[in-house]
């Protein structure tokens, strides 16, 4: 089989990330114990090779091109796969290391993942968190996430889906807002309510409220003046302020029932539920730190 890598492309790779890194031929030439032009040389071979530009070089600054960013992603997952590889095979893991990068729904990291980092931390000391709290999808290589959480599975039979819980949406509003407008007793009710609405980041839609009636799950379409989108908790602080009614998972608003800062209605056609899951690319390698950190979610979730 004909070689595809020579001993000296690999340093190449290892120099080139090194300098996207650290944005400076000389700063990674220090770090590498070479000269600056010994790495100038490396990169303008491996420019050669692959006939892409990689760097913008200015007598300022060092820059990326825009294929420059699309290979340094791909050359350190590479490179830190062989690192793992390595480590694993020797032995010389024993205990998890490195960075894990994580994205989240806010309200889900702020009131289910965040609580639990630091008993994470506690137990794996050596494995520090990136986290990303977004309701955006993202895109694995290029934004070069190992994990995102997710209420909804994107259609991509790449993705591998790990079920965190199942929570209850449920459907609530101040006293203040129910005693001036009056407590929705049916879903048909609810076009006389404000209604507060998010738009789902992925279609750019308005979430659809979900109920359960006569033992049938019925999607409900509402309206309101009221729009956020981004941060579901945005139209959490506007239903606590009697912006109107909101429909959440019962985790978010938990509290607020229980003193009574929030009251819920409908409560004769809930048991719908939104899941929650842990997504990651089918083919890749996940690494040990990225396996506790997998492993650890599922069982505190789960123990909730």
């Amino acid at each position: 089989m004909n070689r595809h890598f020579a001993d000296v492309l690999l340093g190449s790779i290892e120099l080139f990330c090194l300098a996207a890194e650290l944005e400076s031929f000389k700063d990674a030439a220090n770090a590498a114990g070479l000269t600056p032009a010994a790495v100038s040389r490396s990169i303008a071979r491996l420019e050669e090779r692959i006939g892409v530009r990689l760097f913008v070089r200015t007598t300022r600054q060092l820059r990326l091109t825009e294929a420059g960013r699309a290979y340094f992603v791909q050359c350190r997952q590479a490179l830190n796969q062989l690192v793992e590889a390595e480590r694993e095979v020797s032995g010389q893991q024993m205990q998890p290391a490195g960075l894990v990068r994580i994205s989240m729904p806010t309200p889900y990291g702020h009131y289910r993942v965040l609580p639990l980092l630091a008993k994470f931390r506690q137990i794996y000391p050596l494995v520090k968190l990136d986290l990303q709290l977004s309701n955006r999808n993202v895109d694995f290589t290029a934004d070069g996430f190992d994990l995102v959480i997710r209420g909804r599975i994107p259609p991509d039979s790449g993705m591998i889906a790990r079920r965190l819980e199942d929570p209850e949406v449920v459907v609530c509003a101040t006293p203040e807002y129910l005693q001036r407008v009056g407590v929705p007793v049916k879903l048909e009710d609810l076009d006389q309510h404000e209604c507060l609405q998010f738009v789902l980041p992925s279609a750019g839609q308005n979430v659809v409220w979900i109920f359960r009636r006569d033992g049938e799950d019925v999607d409900w379409p509402t309206k309101g003046g009221l729009t956020c989108s981004e941060d579901l908790l945005g139209i959490i602080t506007l239903a606590r302020h009697g912006a109107g009614l909101l429909q959440a998972s019962r985790f978010m608003v938990e509290e607020d029932l229980r003193v009574g800062r929030l009251v819920e209605v409908l409560q004769e056609f809930s048991g719908r539920t939104r899941p929650f899951s842990l997504l990651y690319p089918r083919d890749r390698h996940l690494p040990l730190r990225v396996r506790v950190f997998i492993d650890f979610l599922i069982a505190e979730l789960a123990q909730d």
